[in-house]
């Protein structure tokens, strides 16, 4: 799993005035939870730009000044209501022969046979779930939908593998082709179109043996 550097400073302070005083310095409150006891600290905003605003998961190398660093992952964080400013984050510390639960993004891979036929994918969960030691850890989980066809789901038993855990029930739908009105419409307008030409194969077979039997009257 990738990682990334945070740099931050260790709070003496966890007050709401001092958490205002820091949000106005364009600092965020942060707690890593996890080990002997939690660590308040703070972090200029710009720190979590390439953690929060991209899909990729990541492993934080979190650098205190006058600390040791600590590996951890991004557990909560809160936004405000209006602005979406970050207010707070939650991370937790790894250890390496310690499961660690994480959200991981989820990638199709693939053109499903369904959506060539007219169908419409749907994407229920775009990130999932995923318990694992931190070296088990995917960067995603990759779902191949080439063979789906209209109607077919990808359910999590699907995705399940040994190297780590999907913290979510077997039977969660992760991708589904549906059925287009547009697809309706052409198949009822095929439908139509077969109809039509029966018929008139119909009427002219009809129209053939009619004529044969007039014949045949005449002689």
């Amino acid at each position: 799993m990738k990682s990334l550097t945070i740099q931050g400073k260790k709070r003496e302070s966890v007050g709401k005035t001092s958490t205002r005083a820091l949000r106005n310095a364009e600092r965020v409150p942060c707690v890593v939870y996890g080990g002997s006891e939690p660590i308040h600290f703070s972090a200029n905003v710009r720190e979590f730009k390439d953690l929060v605003y991209t899909p990729e998961a990541h492993i934080v190398n979190l650098e205190l000044e006058g600390a040791d660093s600590v590996n951890c992952v991004l557990q909560d964080i809160q936004f405000h209501p209006v602005t979406d400013e970050i207010l707070h984050v939650d991370f937790y510390e790894i250890n390496e022969n310690k499961p660690v639960v994480m959200t991981v993004p989820v990638r199709l891979e693939g053109r499903a046979r369904g959506v060539m036929a007219g169908g419409v994918l749907r994407f229920n969960q775009r990130n999932l779930k995923v318990k694992a030691i931190p070296s088990k850890l995917p960067d995603e989980i990759v779902v191949n939908i080439s063979s789906m066809r209209i109607g077919h789901k990808k359910y999590i038993k699907d995705l399940r593998v040994e190297d780590f855990e999907l913290v979510h029930p077997d039977n969660q739908v992760v991708c589904m082709i549906k059925t287009a009105r547009t697809a309706i419409a052409i198949a009822d307008d095929d439908e139509d179109e077969e109809d039509g030409e029966a018929a008139e194969e119909q009427a002219t077979e009809a129209a053939e043996g009619n004529s044969d039997s007039a014949e045949e009257t005449q002689e």
